[in-house]
């Protein structure tokens, strides 16, 4: 590919973006103005783009397929890298001086799954408003608590949001491999906080590494939230009490239905409802995290979790996902 050499970087940055260019060109800025050294940048791209600053021998552009949107691009993003650490950040948000050296001493010296930068206000530089994201037992995506302690361990089954985060690439390719596009944009990152949570590695929080958001994500009409709601807590199903679960679960769907009331309730029920029919087709990824939660014993049993060969199982946006590998553990 373009800008790309024969040694493997520490560090791949993945910008997504889907039609913001204007929102590109800032984080680019911002990303070559504070690059780390070995590190590649790579953009997958769902528009046009001419390339107005002749920056391709910098920065490896790759085109999606027409009508990707943010979680094919960033999952095309993902297996078009070559780092041991993949950082994503989405157009329009930017980055701010030295913010991957702290994440990338984590990965270095610890066994961790990710790293969640804060994420700071545009207008508000010291206003910190977003500190990761967690699923909860009844299948909704929710903010995860800051720590008290500027860099800590999360709570458990926290992970970075969609748009900023620094993860382990085979981490990456085994919660997945990419982010999941059943459960819609608004719940992606929280449906791979679901197979994180099944994983025996921490997820971080490091205030030292910032990030300014950029545009937010439109929330889904009714059916469509209701649709990827539902998807999202029966694909989580096999992280734990399935008892426990459904019983949260049905609290969940009757405070989602009064928060919706009076004109968004049925809207939201129907979706969940044709999600219900769907129900077979989770079967799959509930299987899949109950392997990942196998994988706690051979780490208390002294085996470290190794960063190898992290992409070869990702697949371009809308293609069929290949079967999981494990991790490779070493000696």
């Amino acid at each position: 590919m373009p800008g790309q050499s024969a040694h493997a970087p520490a560090l791949s940055i993945v910008i997504p973006t889907v039609a913001d260019t204007a929102g590109l060109e800032e984080t680019l800025v911002s990303v070559l103005e504070n690059r780390p050294p070995d590190c590649e940048i790579v953009v997958p791209l769902a528009c046009g783009y001419d390339d107005p600053w002749n920056i391709r021998d910098e920065v490896t552009f790759v085109q999606a397929p027409r009508g990707s949107r943010l979680v094919a691009c960033t999952n095309l993003g993902i297996a078009s890298s070559r780092g041991s650490v993949v950082h994503v950040l989405a157009a329009g948000w930017k980055a701010t001086p030295g913010w991957t050296d702290r994440p990338l001493e984590w990965f270095a010296t610890d066994d961790i799954a990710a790293v969640v930068p804060a994420v700071v206000s545009a207008d508000d530089a010291a206003r910190v408003v977003s500190t990761g994201v967690r699923l909860s037992r009844g299948g909704r995506r929710i903010a995860a608590a800051a720590p008290r302690q500027t860099d800590a361990v999360l709570a458990k089954g926290a992970a970075p949001i969609l748009e900023a985060g620094f993860w382990r690439a085979d981490v990456l390719q085994m919660a997945g491999p990419g982010f999941a596009t059943a459960c819609g944009e608004a719940n992606a990152d929280a449906d791979m906080a679901a197979a994180v949570d099944c994983l025996p590695l921490p997820v971080v929080y490091e205030a030292g590494s910032r990030v300014v958001r950029g545009p937010t994500r439109q929330a889904p009409r009714a059916f469509a939230a209701g649709l990827h709601a539902e998807r999202l807590f029966w694909r989580s199903l096999g992280r734990g009490s399935r008892t426990v679960a459904v019983i949260a679960h049905v609290a969940e769907i009757v405070r989602d239905a009064v928060m919706r009331l009076p004109l968004s309730t049925l809207p939201m029920l129907a979706g969940r409802g044709v999600a219900l029919v769907e129900i077979g087709s989770t079967i799959r990824r509930q299987r899949q995290l109950r392997q990942l939660r196998d994988f706690v014993s051979d780490v208390e049993a002294g085996q470290t979790l190794r960063i190898d060969s992290p992409h070869t199982g990702l697949t371009r946006p809308h293609g069929r996902p290949s079967a999981t590998p494990p991790l490779k553990r070493s000696a």
